[in-house]
């Protein structure tokens, strides 16, 4: 990678996840299951914040800030070795799913990983800010813990780290045409292949501007913080992410995004009905690879 590009990922994983009460009473939604292919070709079942890891890691990123919510524990046990564990799965003749566990691991002690806490959920752009005092006022990742995206060998995010390195922007977007965009920040851009510039950005529109809906997977320079600190509440009175991505398009910052492929798969376990799809696909995926060795 070239020196501005991303070296340091912000993954927030501290939302209440009430759309999928009561499993996550206890649980966070970012440990929810989706299914991969392990290290022997064959179907594995992994938490979405794990595949996520996976895949950034497997890009070359290797200082990972995870965002928490208080009182839950489970993202911070899962990501502490456990040799014993393995060594018992081992001992049982369970050779195969203690290997998958060897590698996670080898990835995790391969990387730098700093836990924040934030006390309430008070928004996905609080999450972000809480982030400012570690960020070295250089460029970085942020990647939703509960969204990942199935793409060729993580494309999608090297195409989006790639436009921001050479459009000198402060901030990077990604997108996906949506059917109902009401759910989503949404992006109105000057229409083109590949980069396209973001003219204005709005959160959960009523009538939405466009149907390119924002994936919660952004590049940013460190005045981000600045704009957030620059704005207040906005929908459902938490601080939006969205809210100062258009401050920054206010001040005459570049803002430029890119688009998903059409074969490009997102996993969402948001909700209910998101989370059986990202179930049903992430299964077929993998079994489709699975079966072709």
């Amino acid at each position: 990678m070239n020196r501005r590009l991303i070296e340091r990922v912000l993954i927030p994983a501290a939302g209440l996840g009430s759309r999928l009460l009561t499993v996550t009473k206890e649980q966070p939604k970012e440990m929810l299951p989706i299914f991969d292919v392990g290290s022997n070709h064959r179907l594995v079942v992994k938490p979405t914040i794990q595949m996520i890891f996976e895949q950034l890691y497997d890009l070359g990123i290797r200082e990972f800030f995870f965002i928490v919510g208080r009182g839950k524990r489970a993202l911070e046990d899962h990501f502490t070795p456990d040799y014993n564990y393995v060594e018992e799965l081992v001992n049982r003749g369970k050779d195969e799913l203690a290997n998958e566990l060897v590698e996670f691991y080898r990835r995790v002690e391969g990387s730098v990983i700093t836990w924040v806490n934030q006390p309430s959920p008070l928004g996905f752009g609080h999450a972000v800010l809480l982030f400012k005092p570690l960020a070295k006022k250089e460029p970085f990742l942020v990647h939703a813990g509960d969204t990942y995206i199935a793409s060729e060998n993580g494309d999608h995010v090297m195409r989006l780290i790639k436009s921001f390195d050479r459009s000198g922007c402060s901030a990077a977007l990604l997108l996906q045409r949506v059917e109902d965009p009401k759910e989503y920040g949404v992006a109105i851009v000057d229409d083109g292949e590949g980069l396209m510039d973001v003219r204005r950005v709005v959160e959960k529109p009523k009538v939405p501007p466009s149907n390119m809906a924002i994936m919660p997977i952004y590049v940013f320079e460190y005045e981000i913080f600045r704009a957030l600190e620059g704005i207040g509440p906005g929908v459902g009175g938490e601080l939006q992410l969205t809210d100062g991505i258009q401050k920054l398009i206010e001040w005459g910052k570049r803002v430029i995004a890119v688009r998903l492929k059409d074969d490009e798969v997102r996993l969402d376990v948001g909700n209910p009905q998101s989370y059986w799809e990202a179930l049903r696909t992430s299964y077929d995926l993998s079994r489709d690879k699975s079966t072709s060795r």
